[in-house]
């Protein structure tokens, strides 16, 4: 895609899956300086009849040399518009473009733009994302699951298979498993407040487990993980009887959060309560995104917190805004599993 598409998106073409066949109509849908139809004129939009062939068929049409062919898809809401880039080790789009097109006015809406590169360091292949805000973290957990389900749609893969990602946090290893859940191998979370990185300092076992940390007049009391990109837990404040997580507004909570000093690389939040030991209620606030549906690596994180703090079991149901999540901190190897779905929601082509 040129730089100039970064400001000058004039229309995206949009193949909506059907939710009883796998054909699918087309649509053409104003964006940039064009006004958008009425919402009573939308529900009468024409549409062509339904073609065969899944999204690797859709991506080879090349209907323009500039045009971006994508697909769009959600995690528990968490969603992402998937780029084929296994042809260049290089983002088809930059970051700017990146938060243009993730625009859910001027552009197609998402959290984020993940890029299908091909493998480095023997794995099968490197994913990369630009969050809405056009910075770059190290990985996604949400997204891991879209990616996962994205290459078995563009590699024609059948029943259950698993391969390594290269990210920026590490090598990561999803399985797609016969129900069309995606489970995730985690990694290892890092506890180490330095390499979290958290200024914080530790008060348990060299970790930074329930650490005072003053926000908007209020004492919270947080715990600090990493899972490749860091992550701040808190079930409470010590003004605070009890959390009650859908009372917040995250939207002005959040960013004091995000951009506290005690964060040097900044932070994404989770804010918890326990349901029981083995099931946990959080709303997170996104490092580069915002307030979200979901955050994969967020659960994984929230599970390791409340392990620590001694609240929960190693295994436990997550419930995000969006669904939830099954997450397992196994004892025996360290590793913490991440289990949930991800599924397309559109195919289209951005032209400029």
């Amino acid at each position: 895609m040129s730089p100039a598409a970064a400001t000058a998106f004039a229309a995206v073409s949009v193949a909506v899956p059907s939710p009883t066949a796998p054909s699918r109509g087309r649509v053409r849908l104003p964006l940039r300086g064009v006004p958008a139809a009425p919402r009573r004129a939308a529900a009468s939009m024409a549409v062509s009849a339904p073609r065969s062939g899944a999204a690797a068929s859709f991506l080879e049409r090349r209907e323009s040399e500039r045009a971006l062919h994508f697909v769009k898809y959600q995690g528990l809401g968490n969603d992402f518009i998937m780029v084929d880039n296994r042809d260049s080790s290089v983002p088809k789009v930059t970051p700017e473009q990146a938060a243009k097109l993730c625009d859910r006015n001027f552009g197609i809406g998402a959290d984020g733009v993940i890029f299908v590169m091909p493998g480095v360091n023997g794995a099968d292949y490197t994913m990369r994302i630009f969050n809405s805000d056009g910075s770059e973290p190290e990985m996604c957990g949400n997204g891991v699951r879209c990616f996962a389900r994205f290459i078995a749609e563009i590699e024609n893969l059948q029943g259950t298979n698993s391969f390594t990602i290269h990210t920026g946090a590490g090598k990561i290893i999803p399985e797609i498993q016969s129900d069309g859940q995606v489970k995730v191998d985690m990694g290892e979370p890092i506890l180490s407040g330095p390499d979290i990185p958290t200024k914080l300092l530790a008060t348990k076992n060299k970790a930074v487990v329930q650490a005072e940390l003053a926000v908007e007049g209020l004492t919270w009391h947080v715990t600090c993980v990493s899972m490749g990109n860091p992550h701040c837990v808190t079930f409470g404040a010590k003004e605070l009887k009890v959390l009650q997580v859908d009372d917040l507004k995250l939207s002005e909570i959040g960013p004091k959060f995000e951009h506290h000093e005690m964060f040097p690389a900044r932070t994404n939040t989770e804010f918890v309560q326990v349901l029981s030991r083995s099931h946990l209620k959080m709303r997170v606030w996104e490092r580069g995104a915002g307030a979200t549906l979901a955050c994969g690596t967020g659960a994984c994180a929230v599970v390791v917190a409340a392990v620590l703090e001694g609240r929960a079991e190693r295994k436990c149901v997550v419930d995000l805004p969006g669904g939830p999540l099954e997450i397992e901190w196994r004892e025996d190897d360290n590793h913490v599993y991440m289990t949930g779905p991800a599924e397309a929601v559109f195919y289209g082509s951005v032209v400029h």
